[in-house]
């Protein structure tokens, strides 16, 4: 049996109007909004009776604002003021997004009595039409499985992942997960990942991998382990089977989803001048625009343009690592000189400013003024376990390495039937 496929169930603003649109024709104000607590309704799903009215879908496009879609569903500019106004403390229409769905319902007569907005996949915001206005949520059910999968590297963990049947939201979380621990641009074929998570979907829809409990990557006959253990003390939650944390003070790699194009060498041709000279930095490959993040916190000491260089940001991260990050295309809002950033903030975004043949990021790392190679850097754990909750610790991992041999086991005997 393929263990890709091994997959099991456990268990606007606003549109601007003239001076005098602050109430109805009469010059009256707006009435309240009614259900200003804004929660979820029970009586039904949508909170209204449905039955006897004719509903109408859409979707937010570009240039549409709150007031231009109840306009376009047949209410007035003033009727459309008046609802905004009455209800925007229990929903801020100018954050409508492009792309997100609407509904609308219409009486007998034509009327539109309630629109109702998707603020994502689960959640939406009804509105009464009609005077009295009112608005509230509805929430659609979402149901949460724990599910476990075992993946074989053959091409790639995403392509692998998604063979497998996993989410590729699992792929993402993953990657965080282990972000200081694993090279994901070093997979290679017969790696293996091994993971129980909780999987939320609404309407058969896949809309969060919520938690993975536990994760066992194997490569190159050694194991790694990530836990979640929650200290309830608001930080870290994954952890090694020694209780140390996957959090090391440096990602991996500064951005997500490439190659290496070109290593760490005292001795590289250059592709553009053809002179052999010193490459003390990694080339990531990646498409124009892709976001550049810090590897760890610390302090922006210069972003500008430096010749060979291009647009290069320069950080400080304590007394004896620093890094660059060169080629950019632009830097992130906010970022200059003095500017403190935090781990895995976006910085800059791939480009090819410079000397360059294509678009790519050149990362180096400086330890104590001298250059190190960013891929074998050793980075030393974040704060470790309390002891107090080591026991505690130690009966969690226990019980996952159960279920693992168990879920292995079982593998094994499906392998041999389908043999037979």
């Amino acid at each position: 049996m393929d263990c890709r496929k091994y997959v099991w169930i456990m268990a606007l603003p606003l549109l601007l109007l003239s001076a005098g649109c602050g109430g109805d024709r009469t010059g009256k104000a707006p009435e309240a909004c009614e259900e200003a607590s804004g929660e979820p309704v029970e009586a039904d799903f949508w909170g209204f009776g449905e039955d006897s009215l004719s509903v109408n879908e859409g979707k937010v496009k570009t240039g549409d604002f709150f007031s231009t879609i109840l306009m376009r569903s047949g209410l007035s500019a003033q009727q459309a003021y008046n609802l905004s106004a009455a209800c925007d403390s229990v929903f801020d229409v100018t954050s409508i997004r492009v792309g997100n769905a609407y509904r609308t319902w219409t009486s007998a007569t034509g009327e539109t009595e309630y629109l109702a907005y998707d603020i994502d996949r689960t959640r939406s915001v009804v509105f009464r039409c009609r005077e009295p206005y009112s608005a509230w949520f509805v929430e659609k059910p979402v149901l949460t499985e724990t599910r476990y999968v075992d993946v074989t590297i053959e091409s790639s963990l995403w392509n692998d992942m998604m063979a497998a049947g996993a989410p590729a939201l699992l792929t993402l979380t993953l990657s965080d997960i282990y972000a200081w621990t694993v090279d994901f641009f070093g997979l290679r074929k017969g790696d293996r990942f091994r993971v129980v998570y909780d999987e939320k979907t609404c309407d058969g829809e896949v809309v969060a991998v919520d938690t993975v409990r536990y994760a066992l990557f194997s490569s190159n006959g050694e194991d790694f382990q990530a836990v979640m253990f929650d200290q309830k003390d608001g930080g870290n939650i994954y952890w090694n089977e020694k209780g140390e944390s996957m959090r090391k003070a440096f990602l991996k790699a500064p951005l997500h989803y490439s190659r290496i194009s070109s290593g760490f060498s005292y001795a590289r041709r250059h592709p553009i001048t053809r002179r052999v000279q010193p490459h003390t930095g990694v080339d990531y490959a990646a498409p124009k625009g892709t976001p550049v993040v810090t590897i760890g916190d610390g302090v922006v000491t210069s972003a500008k343009y430096e010749g060979a260089g291009g647009n290069v940001i320069r950080i400080r991260h304590n007394s004896v690592y620093s890094t660059a990050y060169l080629h950019l295309s632009r830097y992130a809002s906010g970022i200059k000189a003095g500017k403190r950033v935090k781990q895995g903030d976006v910085i800059g975004y791939v480009g090819s400013t410079g000397r360059s043949t294509g678009p790519h990021l050149d990362f180096r790392v400086w330890k104590n003024g001298s250059p190190v190679n960013p891929l074998k850097m050793q980075s030393p754990p974040a704060e470790p376990l309390k002891d107090e909750n080591m026991a505690a610790f130690g009966r969690t991992v226990e019980k996952y390495r159960r279920q693992m041999a168990e879920k292995d086991a079982s593998g094994m005997v499906e392998q041999m039937l389908d043999i037979l």
